[in-house]
């Protein structure tokens, strides 16, 4: 019995021992440009999803009409752009020494458009850790937060001249 709460109890620390010496002998990655650990991009992205999944079908309570599409994209130029790019610009100086890098949002590439409006105001709204990705609900009103992830979902569809009031 003895021997078997020894071996139980080696079984337990042995991991966590290693563990943190492999953190004390800087082996666990911090620099951006590092490559994730094994398991970390899974664990990370279970885990965002499982916070979802009471979000992502929480309609707006604004309408996606060019008023707030238009300052949706006021938003997204002051907030958001030096992250996640301008239309036709390619990725920032700052995007190219992120990990993991922000999606480039705005034409040509897809960016939100198939995610529920939901699901964007969320990370807006609360951001994602290990990603670079700040929350915003100290610093936008609500209804600011609604806008951006309306003209987030809507960029695909926007008014003309919507898409290129966001300009570097």
């Amino acid at each position: 019995m003895k021997k078997s709460i020894l071996i139980f109890v080696a079984g337990v620390t042995t991991p966590i021992l290693f563990a943190w010496l492999f953190i004390c002998v800087g082996g666990m990655p911090v620099a951006t440009k590092s490559p994730p650990l094994p398991f970390e991009r899974y664990l990370a992205k279970t885990a965002l999803h499982a916070a979802l999944r009471s979000e992502v079908n929480k309609a707006a309570p604004l309408a996606a009409d060019e008023i707030n599409l238009r300052e949706g994209a006021r938003i997204y130029t002051q907030n958001c752009a030096g992250c996640h790019g301008f239309s036709n610009a390619g990725e920032s100086a700052m995007a190219k020494g992120m990990f993991p890098p922000p999606p480039q949002l705005l034409p040509p590439n897809d960016g939100v458009t198939d995610d529920p409006v939901g699901e964007t105001y969320w990370k807006v709204k609360n951001g994602i850790r290990l990603t670079g990705m700040p929350g915003f609900s100290d610093s936008l009103t609500g209804k600011q937060l609604w806008q951006v992830s309306l003209f987030l979902a809507h960029v695909n569809q926007l008014p003309p001249g919507v898409l290129e009031s966001v300009k570097p």
